[in-house]
């Protein structure tokens, strides 16, 4: 696979963090690549406050060295984030709202949702001059924490997970985190729908990322918790565009459901899958909300859907803004000395997604957000 530019990037300046100064001859030589790209990627560094450059050489600048505050005073955050758009672009402008805020400067990474590559993308966060870390790894699969995860807890720095949680008693549970709590979301879903008056909504969800799991998991415990039978079995759904025959079978699994009466009420994740999901059904002669209510999760583009969705909106900003505050205050302490950081117990901070009610639901729009 070719190297990103990124990632040559986050190698030069491990190279030059390492050497202090080296000549772009020598680090061109050390990347195998021609020195033509280490001076583009060096005046692209140097334009950012990473490097120094010196004739022919470049430096470690004084002005941006680990543990040297960021040009507002404030220190310098990572954060390593699995995508910077859906969802995650949210997450990520909350945390720059609080770096800004205090006077501090933030420097991103992006995984792309392959947890393999989570720890050299975090190296390059550390390689460029982060004195803390705001971290939400690409996990997808339920076995993605055991496999790639483990060197989070070993990391030199203040750390915060965003919208990850770890299995309870592993190693990393011990670090600090802020998540939405997704199951409160759901649960707020399957009650809004009951007291409507539908039995307990199908949930169609798919199973690629934590917060699919999260949902699946908080079905069920919102089923048990209102006293409901489940009314059919979790359908599991696929993006129509890269896997549009098993997105097929599950609108046709949820159409059978609708016709047999057994189902008048639907939950899904996320928005797109929604918003397809309501536009193939129609042509399948079921119509949202006349024959079914339906709640999408996550609600990014949700209200843009022709019948706009109702929609639970997990505080994606806040989480940002709240890990970012958090890390910031851990650096503020541990800067005070050891015997004061050591006792600030760590903090695992739930919180509360939104119901925004629409269209789809077949219920009036409240004048207020249902909390």
């Amino acid at each position: 696979m070719r190297e990103s530019a990124a990632e040559r990037h986050d190698r030069l300046l491990a190279l030059v963090r390492e050497r202090g100064s080296a000549r772009v001859s020598d680090l061109a030589s050390r990347l195998g690549v021609s020195p033509v790209t280490v001076r583009r990627d060096v005046e692209a560094l140097a334009e950012r406050g990473l490097l120094d450059r010196v004739h022919g050489s470049v430096s470690w600048p004084s002005s941006a060295g680990p543990g040297t505050p960021a040009a507002g005073g404030g220190p310098v955050l990572g954060l390593l984030a699995p995508s910077a758009t859906y969802y995650f672009a949210e997450v990520i402008r909350g945390a720059h709202e609080a770096a800004a805020s205090a006077g501090a400067r933030l420097i991103l990474r992006i995984s792309d949702y392959r947890p393999a590559e989570d720890k050299a993308r975090t190296e390059g966060l550390l390689a460029a001059g982060a004195e803390g870390l705001l971290i939400a790894p690409g996990w997808q699969a339920p076995g993605d924490q055991a496999a790639y995860g483990d060197w989070m807890a070993e990391l030199p720095v203040p750390s915060v997970l965003l919208e990850r949680q770890p299995a309870p008693g592993s190693a990393l549970d011990d670090l600090d985190r802020v998540c939405s709590d997704h199951r409160h979301g759901v649960l707020l879903a399957v009650r809004h729908l009951v007291g409507l008056g539908h039995r307990a909504p199908l949930l169609v969800a798919r199973s690629d990322s934590p917060t699919a799991l999260a949902v699946r998991a908080g079905y069920e415990e919102a089923l048990g918790a209102l006293g409901l039978d489940r009314p059919h079995r979790v359908i599991d759904s696929a993006p129509a565009e890269l896997d549009p025959g098993r997105f097929e079978e599950a609108v046709r699994e949820v159409q059978t459901a609708v016709t047999s009466g057994r189902v008048t009420s639907v939950l899904v994740h996320n928005d797109v899958d929604a918003i397809h999901l309501v536009q193939r059904l129609a042509e399948l002669g079921v119509r949202v909300p006349e024959d079914l209510a339906l709640v999408a999760y996550d609600d990014e583009v949700a209200a843009l859907a022709d019948t706009p969705l109702t929609a639970v909106a997990p505080p994606k900003r806040h989480v940002g803004l709240h890990g970012a505050r958090l890390l910031i205050e851990r650096l503020g302490t541990e800067r005070l000395g050891t015997a004061a950081s050591g006792e600030e117990p760590g903090q695992h901070l739930a919180l509360l997604p939104r119901l925004h009610v629409r269209a789809s639901c077949g219920a009036p729009a409240p004048t207020r957000i249902t909390r």
